[in-house]
């Protein structure tokens, strides 16, 4: 029987990307409100309440409204927005985690997903925590490059307007406050004991993500080395399809010594890399901010919930 689907915000760059993953999937009924009635809130609260699984595809504040209109508890919600990744109650939809996490999702009705740079910060840094080789209380760094898309339809026409102004273009560091809407997720979800110091930026590429966490192999357990964090990444992502932990040294995947980092796009891979050796390590992750960093997540979370295959869609 099919699953009724409704995407609350469908016509952003994120809902378009999952309503498109889904759009010819025959076990899923999508559903949307009629033009005319899309500014009635009776209406759509009818519909949130009417369907089997809705996606939140929206700015904070308005997902934590959509979320105050659904009163039928057996209603799945996948949230895309900030507004409920550390809220008590609610699943974060990354599923490879750990070992529980993807039975936490399939049986929860109120799931979390991930943001961009949040999703490779954590594939990276939480195994190390997790493990006790990294300390919660490490001074933990974090940079990002990511494209434009992450930045929504407003972002987007600045880039693609016909005549960009070179502020534009450049590469453009933000959030030089510190205070990235995605840390505080960063922060708990690794177990970190105070915020991690983020600074991304955004550069004239349409999407595409590197995260890097650059460590000193004296400030962590054992002295481990890089070729050592890197067996120990692969042994925990083993088995897992969407996480791949590449070889070190890794200089075959590498074009001219430079790291690129569209090699993800349109697929729901992550990239695991370790650079560095004895003394200072580089940990990398490349991934598409609109696959697993988004839509791509969303997906899977789904497919969880419904009991498929994670890849179907994807």
């Amino acid at each position: 029987m099919k699953k009724t689907v409704f995407i609350d915000g469908q016509h952003g760059t994120t809902g378009l990307k999952i309503h498109e993953r889904l759009a010819k999937r025959a076990d899923i009924e999508l559903v949307s409100l009629p033009e005319a009635a899309r500014k009635d809130p009776s209406a759509k609260q009818k519909l949130l309440n009417a369907v089997d699984i809705v996606f939140l595809c929206l700015p904070d504040d308005a997902a934590r409204e959509s979320v105050s209109l659904i009163t039928n508890k057996s209603v799945c919600v996948i949230d895309g927005s900030t507004a409920h990744r550390v809220t008590e109650g609610w699943v974060y939809g990354f599923p490879e985690l750990n070992q529980h996490q993807r039975n936490l999702i399939k049986t929860s009705k109120r799931i979390t997903v991930p943001g961009c740079h949040a999703t490779g910060f954590i594939a990276l840094l939480y195994p190390l925590v997790a493990k006790g080789i990294v300390a919660p209380d490490y001074p933990v760094t974090c940079h990002a490059v990511a494209g434009y898309s992450g930045g929504g339809k407003s972002m987007i026409a600045d880039y693609q307007s016909e005549h960009p102004s070179q502020d534009v273009l450049n590469p453009r560091p933000y959030a030089l406050a510190l205070n990235h809407k995605h840390v505080p997720e960063m922060t708990k979800v690794v177990g970190l004991a105070q915020p991690v110091i983020f600074t991304p930026t955004v550069v004239n590429v349409y999407n595409g993500e590197i995260i890097s966490i650059p460590l000193y192999a004296n400030k962590i357990k054992n002295n481990l080395s890089a070729g050592d964090i890197r067996k120990i990444l692969a042994e925990y992502y083993t088995g897992e399809r969407f996480v791949n932990v590449m070889p070190y040294p890794a200089d075959e995947h590498l074009k001219n010594g430079f790291l690129t980092m569209t090699d993800c796009n349109d697929t729901n891979n992550i990239e695991l890399f370790v650079f560095g050796g004895k003394e200072r390590i580089l940990l990398s992750a490349r991934f598409d901010n609109l696959g697993k960093g988004a839509s791509g997540a969303a997906v899977q979370n789904l497919n969880i919930v419904l009991g498929v295959d994670e890849s179907t869609g994807l």
